[in-house]
């Protein structure tokens, strides 16, 4: 554990500034907040990197807001792996949040439970499993203790001895077990948990992103 307590001192102004970038997300409007959210449907599988540009194409031509789903697939295709289905994701997410009086993410979100919230989002976001909807709470502030268990993740809890294995897929159980397992690795670190997310998937990739 000491390599990783040295790069955590390394990173951690880095990584607790990106954090606070994500807290003020709480503070923007409904169309902010729901990029967010597509930005989240768009990554499994594919370049965080990638599905960011992707997305500001689509906010910037204001097809994420009104367009259609196959004016969404020709800016996703190349992007985003699964460009036809994550088109109509972000389709179905779009009218879960739009009302008579427009988009109202907020609304949906109000709940002060974040744990509550997250099964929400998993039930009713297609497109969306545990992972994704752990990703876009703490991209919007809301992700203290939250784990995102993608591949950058679970390698390092398996480095660490935290995990015996790479799943080969997570159901609601194992995922809340690793979780907890992650929460209890925290503890012992002294490294918060949202911050040991970052950390750990700095370490794969070399960058703090989001």
């Amino acid at each position: 554990m000491r390599d990783l307590l040295l790069e955590y001192r390394k990173k951690r102004k880095e990584i607790k500034d990106r954090l606070a970038e994500f807290r003020r997300t709480q503070r923007a409007g409904d169309k902010d907040i729901f990029s967010e959210l597509c930005f989240c449907l768009l990554t499994p599988q594919s370049k965080a990197v990638s599905c960011d540009r992707a997305l500001r194409n689509l906010r910037k031509s204001g097809l994420l807001f009104s367009g259609c789903a196959r004016a969404i697939k020709k800016v996703l295709k190349g992007s985003a792996r699964f460009h036809n289905k994550k088109a109509e994701y972000l389709i179905g997410a779009r009218r879960i949040f739009t009302n008579s009086r427009g988009l109202k993410v907020k609304d949906k979100l109000a709940s002060g439970d974040t744990l509550r919230t997250r099964e929400w989002l998993v039930s009713n976001i297609k497109g969306l499993g545990y992972k994704e909807a752990s990703h876009f709470l703490r991209n919007i502030g809301r992700g203290k203790d939250l784990a995102i268990l993608d591949v950058h993740i679970l390698r390092n809890l398996k480095r660490y001895g935290i995990i015996d294995e790479i799943p080969a897929s997570l159901s609601r159980k194992k995922y809340l077990d690793i979780e907890d397992r992650m929460r209890w690795f925290s503890r012992k670190s002294g490294i918060p948990l949202e911050e040991l997310d970052l950390l750990f998937w700095s370490k794969n990739t070399g960058y703090v992103f989001k």
